[in-house]
């Protein structure tokens, strides 16, 4: 399908200035103006989803190379765990308690918009795009950006025979050949390389692509809706069960989990290690259709000249169950739940930066500070999460030793809950029905999260040490 790119564009470029960014390595040319900026964004993509990650399953041979190039943080993590949520934190720098996105309808004003990265960079002079599954509530921000080819909702991989597609190009084309054409992740990948060969293309712009996948087709049979050239991949592979995903690691959850949309979703796509097969093989070749698309991403920069301009980042909303504790979704504070995949390929980092692995713990909230510092402009002051230029450069820095996890949604089988979590410890706290749970954990010796030691005595000063610091980060996220 071809798309009319030129005429959905402001032409126009950004005034050269300073950039208080990562400086090039010895011999490299100074950087001409503002870097351009490209944000790749996965759905459900947990963090070992990854080849670079030690993942020696999944095939994830481009966002490896990013990773080789560029910067790997290991320890990076989301707020909360659920789409809208989560995706507002990315744009805003913002807790939940602070943008109030913590639903489905919800959508971001107009001056919140303005505040978020996207807002801050095209007002600076930032050519702007977006591409795929926008994720929040309210109306589409069409004319918040130069080119918008998002949809709303949850979309769907595949449009039946003889639908029409969308005409702003949101959605798939229709099947040509028969079953399994026109994956939606390889259609907003052939969109935004067209965005990025378009003549109506200038310096220095931003995009945004926000990828359906992995994320299941809630309400399908068939969950992980893979495109069938990958249908052969992971076939033959043996995959481990997790560790924790036992009958004795699931009877040790609080009550309202076991009773949870989490074991709900374990029985559709878990239940058996036949379903756990065909849902974790299915979700990896989900997560190899996503990095195909990288790799066209950046054959297209490398033919439009623009691989020593552009900076690129590629991160996931949330984490997501595979079958651990004997759950399925996201929501909760455990580790497969919150921890998410972040990598930073800048092309002026020196060669001793590149294929850096950054221990320290970092937040969504920090992709938005990172971005507008990148790009030279102000970040705004109701921003809370931190820039990681610093970490980016190699800098020793007094970095976060704590974070706070919040998570407000309203559902009748999703227990609302908060958590502390700190390099060692977590605490980990559920409401639901007037009811209240604790989970303590310490990661050093349990970091699969098997023993609750939140009724031992012998932890009863750090739990109360942990409470009272979990409510002044509360305090703080408002």
């Amino acid at each position: 399908m071809e798309l009319a790119l030129a005429s959905s564009l402001v032409l126009g470029a950004c005034s050269p200035r300073d950039v208080p960014g990562i400086r090039p390595g010895a011999g490299a040319a100074a950087p001409q103006g503002p870097p351009n900026l490209i944000f790749l964004l996965a759905d459900d993509q947990r963090f070992d989803a990854l080849g670079a990650a030690g993942n020696s399953i999944v095939q994830t041979p481009h966002l490896d190379r990013l990773a080789e190039e560029g910067v790997r943080f290991a320890n990076a993590f989301c707020t909360t765990s659920i789409c809208p949520t989560s995706r507002a934190s990315f744009l805003t720098g913002q807790y939940a308690s602070r943008h109030g996105i913590v639903d489905f309808v919800s959508g971001l004003t107009d001056a919140q918009f303005q505040a978020s990265w996207p807002g801050v960079l095209r007002a600076a002079g930032y050519q702007s795009a977006f591409v795929g599954k926008w994720g929040l509530g309210g109306a589409l921000p069409r004319a918040q950006f130069d080119l918008f080819r998002g949809f709303a909702g949850q979309g769907r991989y595949f449009v039946a025979e003889g639908k029409p597609t969308p005409v702003d190009g949101s959605g798939p084309p229709p099947f040509t050949d028969g079953a399994h054409q026109g994956h939606l992740t390889a259609h907003h990948g052939t969109v935004t390389t067209e965005f990025l060969e378009s003549p109506a293309l200038s310096e220095p712009f931003f995009l945004q692509l926000s990828f359906k996948a992995p994320h299941a087709q809630d309400g399908e049979a068939v969950p992980f809706q893979y495109d069938s050239r990958f249908a052969e991949l992971y076939v033959e592979e043996p995959i481990p069960a997790p560790v924790s995903a036992t009958e004795a690691a699931f009877a040790s959850l609080p009550k309202m989990l076991q009773l949870s949309e989490g074991r709900t979703r374990w029985e559709r796509g878990f239940a058996t290690e036949e379903q756990r097969l065909d849902s974790v093989r299915s979700y990896y070749r989900l997560v190899t259709g996503i990095d195909e698309v990288v790799g066209r991403v950046r054959a297209a920069l490398e033919r439009r000249g623009l691989e020593e301009r552009t900076i690129i980042v590629f991160s996931s909303d949330n984490g997501f169950f595979l079958g651990e504790h004997g759950l399925a979704g996201k929501w909760f504070p455990h580790e497969e739940s919150i921890r998410i995949p972040l990598l930073v390929f800048d092309p002026r980092l020196p060669a001793e930066r590149r294929g850096s692995v950054v221990d320290e713990m970092v937040l969504n909230i920090d992709l938005a500070p990172t971005l507008i510092e990148l790009a030279g402009a102000a970040v705004p002051a109701e921003v809370q999460g931190r820039s990681l230029y610093p970490l980016l450069a190699g800098e020793t820095s007094d970095w976060r030793r704590d974070w706070y996890y919040e998570h407000a949604f309203e559902h009748p089988t999703i227990p609302r809950s908060e958590a502390l979590r700190t390099r060692r410890w977590k605490l980990a706290r559920y409401s639901a029905d007037g009811s209240n749970a604790e989970q303590l954990f310490d990661l050093e010796s349990d970091p699969y999260e098997l023993e609750n030691l939140a009724s031992d005595e012998r932890h009863a000063y750090r739990l109360a040490t942990l409470r009272a610091r979990l409510q002044e980060l509360r305090t703080a996220a408002e």
